[in-house]
């Protein structure tokens, strides 16, 4: 089982590619055809081309299949990358895989939260919580090709642009338990601040305020 855990340190703050990549989840996720068009256009050259799949391939958790699919179509236009024969997550016999995987990342991004996350969820629905281990943080998030710090960051940038509150305060929690530093927590809402809009940027400030002060 592999788990590409950003080590405490190893992301101190935003560099290039990955500031361009969390304002890519944010645009896949609420951005227009034509803006989804141009930043994937950009992102042949200012962030890394296996990032970005991963990136698309996760979003369909976050922004659904629609999105997903028109993401990967013009990522394909962009890039002239081809889609691999085989892919381990066509493998539904891989599933008893991604299900240990996923508790193992489910529990890193949770941290103490973990078992009362998943008894909440249960609650809701049995399958939830099965999707949420399996699809979710198996299957999705624990793929190798881009490492969970980075996933998590592009997580807080696609629930921040979807005013999802509550997915955000566990994720922007997530970030800091999968590694990411508070510097590059707080340098992700400032990339997508422009999207937010100054009320809502301002509020989910005082949103990271909060968690990072626990």
């Amino acid at each position: 089982m592999t788990l590409l855990r950003t080590e405490p340190g190893t992301l101190p703050v935003l560099d290039g590619r990955t500031r361009f990549l969390v304002r890519l989840a944010a645009i896949i996720a609420c951005g227009s055809e034509a803006q989804m068009r141009q930043a994937l256009a950009g992102a042949v050259t200012e962030t890394e081309p296996e990032w970005v799949e991963e990136l698309i391939l996760q979003s369909y958790l976050f922004a659904g299949f629609p999105r997903t699919l028109n993401a990967m179509r013009e990522w394909r236009k962009a890039s002239g990358r081809r889609a691999p024969e085989l892919d381990e997550g066509a493998d539904f016999g891989n599933a008893d895989e991604w299900r240990a995987r996923g508790e193992v990342t489910c529990a890193l991004v949770y941290g103490r939260f973990y078992e009362q996350l998943r008894h909440n969820i249960r609650d809701l629905h049995p399958a939830l919580d099965a999707w949420m281990i399996v699809d979710g943080y198996g299957k999705a998030l624990s793929r190798e090709g881009l490492d969970i710090g980075r996933r998590e960051l592009c997580v807080v940038a696609t629930c921040a642009v979807a005013r999802q509150d509550r997915q955000l305060h566990s994720h922007l929690h997530g970030a800091l338990h999968a590694g990411a530093s508070p510097e590059a927590v707080e340098e992700t809402l400032e990339a997508i601040a422009d999207m937010l809009g100054p009320d809502d940027y301002r509020r989910y400030r005082q949103l990271w305020a909060r968690v990072k002060g626990k």
